[in-house]
């Protein structure tokens, strides 16, 4: 199966309509391309994989279902292996191990782009590129601020990733920065 974006894009639109859910997967896409081309890894395949790693989240958000229903609907529509199980390893409860970087660096920016755009929402300028990496980890430590945010994923991604903070950080924002537009910051 040839994938493209505009695919991926199709998937996720079908069975995401939350505005932040669609965000939160674009931020996602965004950072896995930035990693890619950071490493020379393929960028489209770790783009889509970004983009689509939580598909299935707002139909089916239990544990016990996410992220195997939307994995089951990957296969059944006959996506590559090695996308479905990075998307299978993003989520600690399945079990998978990351093994593969791109499997490690999804798990290493899924949290952490959904905690930089609440850290720029809190912004009085609302500005992603403004996220300043001290003010980061300044919130990452006060556990009512985006409280829905796992801290132990975003440090365990960084450290299988084998990265420090400031710059896995920084890196990030960085990337995030470049489809501000497309994230309302």
């Amino acid at each position: 199966m040839e994938l493209n974006r505009e695919q991926a894009y199709m998937l996720l639109s079908e069975y995401t309509k939350s505005d932040s859910l669609l965000k939160h997967a674009l931020s996602v896409e965004q950072a896995m391309r930035a990693y890619a081309r950071k490493s020379g890894a393929d960028e489209e395949k770790w783009g889509i994989t970004g983009l689509i790693h939580d598909f299935d989240y707002e139909l089916f958000p239990s544990l016990e279902e996410h992220p195997y229903k939307g994995c089951a609907i990957l296969r059944e529509k006959g996506w590559p292996e090695d996308i479905i199980r990075a998307v299978m390893s993003h989520g600690e409860h399945t079990g998978i191990t990351r093994e593969t970087p791109m499997e490690k660096t999804l798990f290493a920016v899924d949290e952490l782009c959904g905690f930089l755009l609440a850290c720029a929402y809190v912004r009085p300028d609302r500005k992603i590129a403004n996220v300043e990496i001290k003010s980061v980890k300044k919130k990452l430590k006060d556990k009512s601020f985006a409280r829905a945010v796992n801290r132990e994923d975003i440090a365990k991604g960084m450290e299988e990733l084998g990265i420090d903070a400031d710059e896995h950080i920084g890196f990030v924002i960085g990337a995030l920065s470049e489809i501000s537009d497309e994230l309302g910051l």
